[in-house]
């Protein structure tokens, strides 16, 4: 694998930011590589990914291009008083790392994963967009972002997260709630991408994560799910980093 750490000037949200990239060592293919867009936690950057986990190592016989953009603290959203990540993240990330790296366009090779935060992100992601993901993963993902908004909900940390992000709005029942999201799912003029979630049982995340696969099945979207044993920490994101890949879909080129 090659392994590139970018730095480079978004217009979107006017200021110097970096992704780091891992690229496959062999001749692109002629429609681009598969790729992955790995997206990151509240507490970390784009860096981690690589750092925490065996990443590299678990690609490399894949022949897969994997993404992982900064967002700091925003959780893949147009924040009120901050920068526009949504929009970052969808057009800006996605048209600047295509044309840079050679990548796929086509949505049986473009794939979307996350860990917490980045599960929320993910899932956004491909439940608003279903025409870009063939399918998209979320390890213990932040899945009741929405529900935690509600004013009865929010305590004085995260009252401060929520209004820097979404000026104290209740997002429950929008485009930034999940739960919303794969209700609506089945309405909409392309199906949903196959979904994977995992999340142990220590996690302070897991309850959300069970309702939002019961959540799904009401609603009649399969989920491929996994719920066991472990915390909200790397060990059990590297471990289930590789049942993440084994399970992606063959990409078509």
């Amino acid at each position: 694998m090659t392994k590139l750490l970018c730095n480079f000037r978004s217009e979107v949200l006017e200021l110097g930011t970096s992704m780091t990239v891992l690229l496959p060592d062999v001749p692109v293919p002629v429609d681009g590589y598969p790729t992955l867009f790995l997206l990151h936690g509240l507490s970390d950057d784009d860096s981690m990914w690589t750092r925490m986990t065996s990443l590299e190592r678990y690609v490399r016989e894949r022949d897969l291009a994997v993404v992982m953009p900064q967002v700091h603290r925003s959780y893949y959203t147009d924040e009120a008083h901050g920068g526009d990540y949504w929009t970052y993240l969808t057009e800006e990330v996605l048209g600047t790392a295509r044309r840079l790296f050679r990548l796929s366009d086509h949505r049986a090779d473009t794939f979307v994963a996350g860990l917490s935060m980045g599960g929320y992100g993910a899932f956004k992601w491909a439940l608003r967009h279903p025409e870009l993901f063939a399918a998209a993963a979320s390890m213990s993902g932040a899945m009741g972002v929405a529900q935690r908004t509600a004013p009865e909900s929010t305590g004085p940390l995260e009252s401060r997260l929520w209004d820097k992000i979404f000026d104290h709005r209740s997002v429950v029942e929008t485009e930034d709630d999940l739960m919303w999201l794969i209700r609506q799912a089945p309405s909409q003029a392309v199906a949903p991408p196959d979904l994977f979630v995992c999340c142990g049982a220590q996690d302070p995340l897991y309850e959300e994560n069970v309702l939002f696969c019961k959540t799904a099945q009401e609603a009649g979207v399969d989920v491929t799910s996994i719920f066991d044993e472990g915390a909200h920490e790397w060990s059990y994101w590297d471990h289930h980093l590789q049942t993440l890949l084994d399970w992606l879909p063959e990409p078509h080129v």
